[in-house]
């Protein structure tokens, strides 16, 4: 009779905790389990050689090789992967994020690697409820959406700084190199109370790498079916005292394509590179970003000679930009954190030429303090902000002044519970004193297992609308401000729940389920409607609403597969004179998934991921304007293989493999970009014509998603540890 062989032994954290849930897999016989309330587990081996994959949830992954003759390995400690567990945009402090109050999404630079994107604009459409929208249909610029939200409501800070904002909000987005990126910090809600203006539907924090955390030499370089090329690059030196880390992201796309034959380039041509140098010193860390970019879409016949001209229709951009950002740490207690950057824009949409230069910087102390069960941090800020171009709306150079201050309270009642307060005030130099609070309160079981978190805050923004919407200067649309236009304020309440289940069949569960409400007050919306020939700007009379659901299910097996699941739904609406009505390029539902199975002989992971986006309404030019006044239903899926060997992986694969692209029409009247065939009558809008039958204009902001279709890629990546 034979026996049957086993394997035990114990799995810890470097701590010396039990670690409850761990998944073991012997890769040898594809048998898998998970270690018990002690940390224990008894896995069946094979005669020979095991391997042993022993993995769990925010802890790097091991790999054993085990003698057939070894039936206990006693205790495998697993080391803490600080990319999965530390959180800092909270509460501007590093914290565990299963220990926060606040609910935060966090993504590793790992996530975004299942489709290779050209910038971080492109790859936030990973994430569950984010969704980045396109403005225009000719240089393909935009924003991020959050729970249905407008992007100018979304703040993108880096390193916890805000320098992406105002005239970079809708510019400046595709120029952050994802090489740099080491985790991807989401907060859904208000967060303005340590964040001020801009913060009012919600944070991404991108928090870039330390020098010490990356190989002295990698790339990351990749070609596609169309013509792109990217090209990631990053090195550490050491210079005495000082760590330094310089990254390169070099971006080309020079080949016109027009598959819906619509006369027009169905993507932007680009050609940017962003240098970007991070020094650490003792105490301080200090950044530096150089971006520049030159992008123009248009008829197809465009060229840099016809820049500005009425004769070939071409929008051109010209960026310069340039960052400085840095933390100081004064003592254990108290740091600095300072930003600096510098917005330069040329550009032109047809003849209507739009040059803003924007200057801000911004200084902030931070000083924390632990008494008994509270953790006090207590904060003072400036931000200068000076902006200026040539449109009517900005008669003189604009200054603005806002010095602010704010607290935050986080007291632990007993061990299972914690609440978080905190308010802030800012004195607008435009707009005087505003007030934003915000309450914080988190349960846990024992094991922490189970979480659940109640939220609340309110949020503000000031809004300038040539720096935000795209739509203000591209097309021959008028824009006519009925107002002085006041700050958006907003208040917000989220109940979310998270729970980890382990299967005995080595599988680890993650549920994530919140419920959210926002409602605006002087919500600023543009009106496409009233006039379709006008976009109308006014503080709205009435309130709007963002409700909804979001569900994140992530699944970790020790057979090497792993499954993300997410899906938000989205009630929005705006409710005036007591009607209601649902806002332009607003979704009621998405959904995100992506599942990547790897085996390990050799390694190969397979990466399916994708995208789906629900109907949204769309901004037509009048009763008789023929393209359908809804959105079709978005589905992108994008299939990589990518194969690792000592240092090297490469990758490929395909993009859009359904091949979704809108209506070949989108572009309204795309053969008559400066409308010579158009009549006009004596109230501004559009008369109908025999030539002109549909009483249409030259109208590019018709655009819910990119025009590019199906896209195949090849890339590789090699370091150097």
């Amino acid at each position: 009779m034979t026996l049957a062989q086993t394997i035990s032994g114990v799995v810890k954290d470097q701590d010396d905790n039990l670690l409850f849930g761990a998944t073991v897999y012997n890769n040898t016989n594809n048998k898998s389990t998970i270690s018990n309330e002690e940390g224990a587990f008894i896995i069946a081996s094979k005669i020979g050689e095991n391997k042993l994959i022993i993995s769990y949830v925010g802890y790097t992954p091991i790999v054993i090789n085990i003698d057939g003759n070894t039936t206990n390995i006693g205790i495998i400690k697993l080391e803490n992967d600080s990319l999965e567990e530390v959180v800092i945009s909270g509460t501007l402090s590093q914290v565990s994020k299963l220990k926060s109050a606040v609910q935060i999404e966090l993504y590793s630079a790992d996530f975004f690697k299942a489709t290779p994107k050209a910038s971080f604009f492109e790859a936030i459409e990973g994430i569950n409820g984010i969704r980045p929208q396109l403005n225009c249909n000719v240089c393909n610029t935009g924003d991020i959406h959050i729970n249905g939200q407008e992007g100018a409501n979304t703040m993108v800070l880096i390193d916890g700084l805000p320098l992406v904002s105002g005239l970079s909000t809708v510019y400046g987005l595709s120029g952050i190199p994802q090489s740099l990126i080491k985790q991807v910090e989401v907060i859904k809600g208000p967060a303005s109370t340590l964040y001020g203006s801009e913060a009012i539907g919600g944070v991404i924090n991108l928090i870039t790498k330390l020098p010490e955390n990356v190989h002295r030499f990698n790339i990351d370089t990749y070609t596609t079916s169309w013509g792109e090329l990217n090209v990631d690059l990053g090195a550490k030196y050491q210079l005495k005292t000082i760590q330094g880390l310089i990254g390169v992201n070099y971006f080309n796309y020079s080949n016109p394509i027009d598959t819906n034959e619509d006369g027009f380039t169905d993507l932007t041509l680009q050609h940017r590179i962003s240098i970007f140098n991070k020094i650490k010193m003792k105490r301080n860390s200090i950044a530096f970003r150089y971006f520049y970019e030159d992008r123009w879409g248009g008829e197809m016949s465009w060229n840099s000679d016809y820049r500005g001209g009425n004769q070939v229709y071409g929008e051109s951009i010209y960026t310069s930009r340039i960052e400085m950002f840095g933390k100081y740490d004064v003592s254990k207690h108290l740091f600095l954190q300072y930003s600096l950057n510098n917005h330069d824009q040329n550009s032109v949409y047809g003849t209507t030429s739009y040059n803003a230069l924007q200057t801000i910087g911004f200084v902030q102390g931070v000083y924390s303090k632990a008494l008994k069960n509270h953790n006090l941090l207590v904060g003072a800020t400036y931000r200068y902000t000076s902006y200026d171009d040539n449109t009517p709306a900005t008669e003189v150079k604009e200054v603005t002044s806002l010095p602010g201050l704010f607290i935050q309270d986080e007291w632990k009642l007993g061990n299972s519970q914690t609440l978080l307060s905190g308010i802030r005030y800012d004195k607008n130099s435009v707009y005087g004193d505003i007030w934003t609070p915000r309450l914080n309160y988190k349960w846990a079981s024992k094991n922490e297992s189970s979480v659940v978190r109640l939220g609340f805050g309110t949020g503000y923004r000031v809004v300038n609308v040539f720096t935000e919407d795209h739509a203000a200067l591209t097309g021959a649309r008028d824009v006519v401000f009925t107002e002085d236009i006041l700050p958006e304020k907003s208040w917000n309440v989220n109940i979310n729940w998270n729970q980890k289940l382990y299967s005995k069949f080595g599988t680890i569960f993650d549920l994530d389920l919140s419920v959210f409400k926002t409602e605006f007050s002087n919500r600023i919306l543009p009106d496409y409607e009233t006039n379709p020939n006008q976009i109308i700007y006014s503080n709205l009379d009435g309130k709007s609403v963002t409700q909804g659901i979001t569900l994140n299910i992530n699944s970790l097996s020790a057979n090497g597969l792993k499954v993300n699941l997410g899906a938000t739904f989205i009630d929005s609406k705006i409710i005036q004179n007591n009607e209601t009505e649902y806002p332009f390029l607003t979704e009621k539902f998405s959904g995100n998934y992506r599942i990547s199975y790897t085996i390990y002989n050799p390694k190969i992971t397979f990466d399916l991921s994708g995208t789906v986006i629900g109907p949204m309404k769309l901004p037509l030019l009048g009763a008789l304007d023929t393209r359908d006044p809804e959105s079709p239903v978005i589905n992108i899926m994008n299939l990589q293989t990518t194969y690792s060997f000592k240092e090297f992986e490469l990758y490929a694969g395909i993009k859009n493999i359904f091949n979704f692209k809108p209506a070949s029409n989108s572009i309204a009247r795309a053969f008559d970009p400066f409308d010579t065939g158009v009549e006009f009558g004596n109230n501004g809008q559009v008369i109908a014509t025999p030539n002109n039958p549909n009483a249409l204009s030259f109208d590019p902001s018709y655009v819910y998603y990119s025009n590019q279709g199906s896209n195949g890629f090849l890339g590789l990546r090699y370091h150097i540890k």
